[in-house]
């Protein structure tokens, strides 16, 4: 079992993993930056009951502080309504950009999409610089579109779905420009 959180919060330069495997009696536990290597802290409990135990606790414990679930960056697949929900919040975010708008509605609206798709953003988050022209925004909205099966086409404002099944697509096959100026 293994579960991967995200903390995010641009405009107080917060955007942070966690995530948490068990695997026998032992419960693997990593965190950090997103797109920064990891600290990793291993305990070694008495049996498996005790680690899944202390791994709902702990899962418990980051969900209060208001971390939520998500996939790893770029090394998990990724279901095609997240992939969506992501597109959708880009198609949010281009509105703001377009009318050079980055109120809290466009920092609320960053800070779910980075959710969706962890991100690295460097050590200093400027979130008003993070999608700087309708260009940035449409290069994410495509690399989205291309995990996307070629039954359901997104482009720009409208969405076009022809097929309602959940499928599974791969964000390890996110070519490293998906992170183009970010």
């Amino acid at each position: 079992m293994e579960t991967y959180l995200v903390y995010v919060d641009a405009a107080n330069n917060s955007n942070k993993f966690w995530s948490a495997k068990v695997e026998g009696s032992q419960l693997t536990v990593q965190w950090g930056r997103v797109g920064y290597n990891a600290q990793t802290k291993v305990h070694s409990l008495n049996s498996q009951q005790q680690a899944i135990f202390k791994y709902y606790n702990l899962i418990a414990e980051k969900k209060a502080k208001g971390y939520q679930e998500s996939q790893p960056q770029m090394d998990s697949s990724c279901s095609v309504a997240d992939i969506r929900r992501a597109l959708q919040l880009l198609n949010s975010l281009r509105t703001y950009v377009t009318e050079r708008n980055f109120n809290n509605s466009y920092i609320q609206t960053l800070n779910e999409y980075l959710k969706v798709v962890p991100t690295p953003l460097g050590m200093q988050i400027d979130p008003y610089r993070v999608y700087q022209t309708v260009g940035d925004v449409d290069h994410q909205v495509q690399l989205l579109n291309s995990l996307l099966p070629s039954q359901a086409v997104v482009v720009g404002q409208n969405t076009e779905v022809l097929s309602s099944q959940t499928q599974t697509v791969s964000l390890k096959s996110i070519s490293k420009n998906f992170w183009r100026n970010i």
